[in-house]
């Protein structure tokens, strides 16, 4: 009887879910890519349900701090994670000390969206391609510098693996988030970085960065003339590309976290949103929570691999 009730009392707040504003927690600074596929989300989330689903940045320690908050929130479904790989990252690295378990204190809600990166450098940089820049490294250690979103995040993997696969040397300056290391890079301040392709065309045509190289299997349509990092030979770099999805801490009810995957399916649907997302350079994905959870489990192996392969640790 008392499982019952239960159930009843859960079906019933799924239906008169969500009652309040929704909180969206964003482990990065305003104006990166997370950022703004998760006010994307947030944005039609809040008309499709006539409540606010409210962006919350809380940038710092690739995005530990946000990571860690929501962990220990409520699992009512007013308090959620818009995260990427450093979910997983932060975990699978050697020496972590972080206080939250990627599968044991969430429940997967949908997968929005993947990020190709791209390497991007200010129009000024004394390279227009990537053996260029890999030259300079190599007949210049430790001068050339790059751009990350913070510690073990997809940019600074990727380009410890890129160190590790050239045998060069150059130095990590790390931000809280990729927006502020982008501007850096536009400023001409950091000698280039890996950024996941979400808004880089607008800045590109705008004469603001260059282009050098793609880290996809394919070229992509926005800089069609572009090489990938694989014709420029170097191999698996693919695989530094991250994901963006939602996910509620654990222990909140499935139908609330079934009414947030499908409105998340909803939105992604859009033809605006699609549109959106593909001049943002974002590949939409919008599973359910049973999928998401599956891929978490299969990208936390993949991202081990990458760890091991750039040899980066925990701080």
């Amino acid at each position: 009887m008392a499982i019952l009730l239960c159930l009843v009392a859960f079906g019933a707040g799924a239906q008169t879910y969500p009652a309040k504003p929704v909180r969206i927690v964003v482990g990065f600074a305003a104006g990166g890519p997370t950022d703004v596929i998760a006010r994307l989300m947030a944005q039609d989330m809040s008309v499709a349900t006539g409540q606010s689903f409210l962006v919350e940045n809380r940038p710092g320690a690739n995005a530990i701090i946000a990571t860690e908050h929501v962990a220990r929130s409520a699992p009512d479904g007013y308090t959620l994670l818009f995260s990427s790989l450093s979910l997983l990252v932060n975990h699978a690295l050697p020496g972590n000390t972080v206080k939250y378990d990627p599968f044991r204190d969430f429940a997967p809600v949908s997968d929005a969206a993947t990020l190709p990166q791209v390497i991007v450098a200010p129009p000024q940089a004394p390279f227009d391609s990537l053996r260029e820049l890999v030259a300079l490294a190599r007949a210049k250690p430790g001068e050339l510098s790059y751009a990350t979103s913070g510690h073990a995040g997809s940019t600074h993997l990727a380009g410890a693996m890129l160190e590790n696969a050239t045998g060069t040397k150059m130095v990590n300056v790390p931000f809280k988030g990729n927006g502020p290391a982008l501007a850096e890079v536009m400023a001409g301040r950091v000698s280039f970085m890996f950024y996941p392709a979400v808004g880089i065309a607008d800045n590109v045509a705008a004469k603001r960065l260059k282009v050098l190289a793609i880290a996809s299997a394919q070229r992509h349509p926005d800089f069609p003339g572009v090489p990938t990092m694989a014709e420029e030979g170097l191999q698996g770099f693919e695989a530094t590309a991250p994901w963006v999805g939602m996910l509620a801490p654990a222990g909140t009810p499935a139908p609330i976290v079934g009414r947030l995957a499908d409105e998340m399916r909803k939105s992604l649907a859009r033809p605006q949103t699609r549109e959106r997302m593909r001049s943002l350079g974002a590949q939409i994905v919008g599973d359910t929570p049973a999928e998401f959870a599956a891929f978490l489990k299969k990208d936390y192996e993949r991202w081990s691999q990458v760890i091991r392969v750039s040899g980066v640790k925990a701080e």
